[in-house]
């Protein structure tokens, strides 16, 4: 199956949130209560129940006033970090399509995957003890539809195709408003591509690293100090063995007690 990428321009979104509602019912999530901040964003963030969320951003002052508002979902890492830092096989995998999927029966609920993800993506339930994010509707692609949120949105702002086709169509449409495309590391690719409004930087969206990575605690967990760990566990194990092998059983020694039979 082709890797497919969800492309978002944001020169188009409205804020008209009718992704966030589709992913909701698509999904089967359950409605949060919420309380006004002072902003047009709502609920505040991404939840265990929320997958989905246009953040709303005031940038500049006065007459130069913009607004930002952003689909934020999951990126569908191409090296993902989360998997890299999840201890449990099967709770987080990146599929044939390039989705990547949760798998809440595996889910230990460690939040390693909190940790690692340079997006802030997966959110944890105290209720559950499990994580939670968006598969880009993974039951959906593979059965030849496209995202719920791609198909609810009715400005274009959002689209999904195969992967060349959508990372041409970002660089296009970057090159004809004098926006740029993000994230634009070829060292940490995604399957979620986003064309930013022209003299608009990833620093100055909320939640939007400018400079997304494996961080370095993971690759020094996975290759050096992770490895040492099961070397040791492994090199401990053979020593028991060797102990039984040499002395047999350990016995516990006999002593007297003060003018009484021997105890074992």
């Amino acid at each position: 199956m082709a890797e497919y990428i969800k492309y978002i321009d944001l020169t188009k979104c409205t804020g008209c949130r009718a992704c966030q509602v589709a992913c909701k019912q698509w999904n089967d999530l359950p409605a949060e209560t919420t309380q006004f901040t002072g902003s047009l964003q709502n609920p505040g963030d991404l939840t265990y129940n929320t997958w989905t969320l246009i953040r709303f951003d005031e940038l500049g002052s006065g007459k130069d006033i913009k607004w930002i508002m952003r689909h934020d979902a999951c990126m569908h890492c191409d090296w993902a970090a989360c998997i890299k830092a999840c201890p449990s096989p099967g709770a987080l995998v990146k599929t044939e399509t390039g989705a990547v999927i949760h798998q809440s029966e595996f889910c230990i609920g460690c939040k390693a995957c909190i940790i690692a993800c340079p997006f802030d993506i997966p959110r944890y339930s105290v209720k559950d003890d499990k994580i939670a994010k968006c598969t880009l509707c993974y039951d959906r692609i593979t059965n030849g539809m496209k995202p719920a949120c791609v198909t609810s949105c009715n400005t274009g702002c959002l689209d999904f195709g195969p992967k060349t086709a959508m990372i041409e169509k970002a660089h296009t449409r970057a090159l004809a408003t004098g926006g740029t495309v993000y994230p634009n590391n070829p060292n940490y690719e995604t399957h979620v591509l986003y064309v930013l409004p022209a003299d608009v930087k990833p620093l100055e969206i909320s939640h939007m690293n400018p400079n997304p990575k494996m961080p370095a605690t993971v690759l020094w967990w996975k290759h050096l100090f992770k490895p040492f760990t099961l070397i040791g566990v492994g090199g401990v194990a053979g020593l028991a063995l060797l102990h039984y092998m040499l002395r047999g059983p350990h016995l516990v020694e006999e002593e007297k007690k003060e003018g009484g039979e021997a105890d074992v």
